[in-house]
């Protein structure tokens, strides 16, 4: 067993793409704060159960996408401010007021994790956090969101996304294909950067 010191030293160079998939994936950075601390005290108390048959990297995203998808079942959805409802002209009546903050907040650019990345790999892992790409993953249903950023975003061969899935590789083809098909129809042309 390794001490704390040493766990924190081996988790650092991690953290920082940890928060941007859990980001990704709950589209709130706070959730995304809550979701890196419970994968890390997870990873901490499982670290005996790393056998090392995959890389260190991959066990962390699969725990930190589990912990994504376990509270993303707790919440409502995350929408855009415009998504949330038609906008009011009457000011006498406002609606109902919105007691929970349900809308996806930007992902600071101070905080983009690049590692030793080239530009053109830079420029992906910003495209991959802007806000409307953001947006549109939250119209998918939550496994969908997890193929589609395991296996189009961060690389991850398919054998592996079904495994942190805990799933078959054809049913993580199939909801590859879906996620696909609605963000196609959700995102534009043209990125924001």
């Amino acid at each position: 067993m390794i001490d704390a010191e040493a766990f924190e030293r081996l988790v650092e160079e991690h953290r920082s793409a940890l928060h941007a998939h859990c980001y990704r994936m709950l589209g709130s950075l706070h959730d995304a704060d809550d979701a890196v601390q419970e994968t890390l005290l997870a990873a901490w108390r499982g670290l005996d159960g790393y056998e090392g048959r995959a890389p260190f990297h991959h066990w962390l995203h699969r725990i930190a996408t589990h912990v994504s998808l376990r509270l993303a079942s707790r919440r409502p959805r995350r929408v855009l401010a415009y998504t949330y409802g038609p906008p009011r002209t009457d000011t006498e009546d406002l609606g109902e007021p919105i007691l929970e903050s349900v809308w996806i907040e930007p992902y600071p650019d101070a905080d983009v994790p690049h590692g030793a990345a080239g530009p053109e790999a830079r420029y992906e892992q910003r495209e991959s956090i802007e806000l409307a790409f953001v947006a549109a993953l939250q119209h998918l249903p939550a496994t969908q969101r997890a193929a589609l950023l395991l296996k189009d975003v961060l690389g991850f061969p398919s054998a592996d996304v079904a495994d942190m899935l805990e799933t078959a590789p054809a049913a993580v083809n199939s909801a590859l294909q879906r996620a696909r098909a609605t963000l196609d129809q959700r995102l534009d042309a043209v990125s924001q950067q």
